[in-house]
């Protein structure tokens, strides 16, 4: 298979890859309380992954936003956002119809007043799970494209990790920004499936 395609979806998971799952959590889709436009429609084609993953034995890992009530992103506190995945509460749960499979690592991130993280590298020991896994290739989905899934992605390449982009299982705040974040991933150096133009996404494509 060429390095630049994977036309197989989630078949083209292999022994040495991981799945990361970034924040797929109510808050982050519609009706919660910082709801990416069509947030929830990344559930079945990561559902899809995340079964395959686990019939070919590769390791899901899910990240999540895990606020404390202070929190510095809160626009009570300064910050640009507001409250939203505050530690123990409904918004800051997985999507209910996300699968998670029992005793599949969760990472999580921000989880004190004063530390704001997009990425799920940030702070955390994922970098060291994903090795200890033996990982060298990640897949990446999730919520949000221009946010988190950016940050993620591009710790994962600068922790030397090859990076793969799921985009029909991404979702952003805007398509502009979408585009833009997916066209800095490629430019570091993670790869989308072939066919998939950043710059087209400007226009909605793929629905990003």
């Amino acid at each position: 298979m060429p390095a630049s395609a994977y036309p197989s979806g989630p078949a083209s998971l292999q022994t040495g890859d991981a799945l990361v799952v970034v924040d797929v959590q109510r808050d982050f889709c519609p009706g919660g309380a910082l709801a990416v436009p069509e947030g929830d429609a990344v559930v079945p084609v990561l559902n899809r992954w995340i079964e395959e993953a686990e019939a070919r034995g590769v390791p899901v890992f899910f990240t999540r936003d895990w606020h404390p009530t202070n929190h510095a992103s809160f626009v009570a506190q300064g910050g640009p956002w507001p409250p939203h995945c505050v530690q123990d509460t409904e918004g800051a749960t997985f999507h209910p119809d996300l699968l998670v499979p029992d005793g599949a690592p969760v990472i999580s991130k921000a989880t004190t007043a004063a530390a704001e993280a997009y990425s799920g590298f940030d702070t955390t020991d994922l970098a060291a799970r994903l090795r200890a896994a033996d990982v060298s290739r990640v897949w990446v989905g999730g919520l949000a494209t221009d946010y988190c899934v950016r940050a993620t992605a591009l710790d994962a390449l600068a922790e030397g990790f090859a990076v793969h982009l799921v985009p029909d299982g991404m979702r952003g705040i805007t398509p502009d920004t979408s585009a833009e974040a997916l066209a800095e991933m490629a430019g570091a150096g993670a790869v989308l499936p072939d066919g998939v133009n950043p710059a087209d996404l400007a226009a909605g494509a793929a629905g990003l």
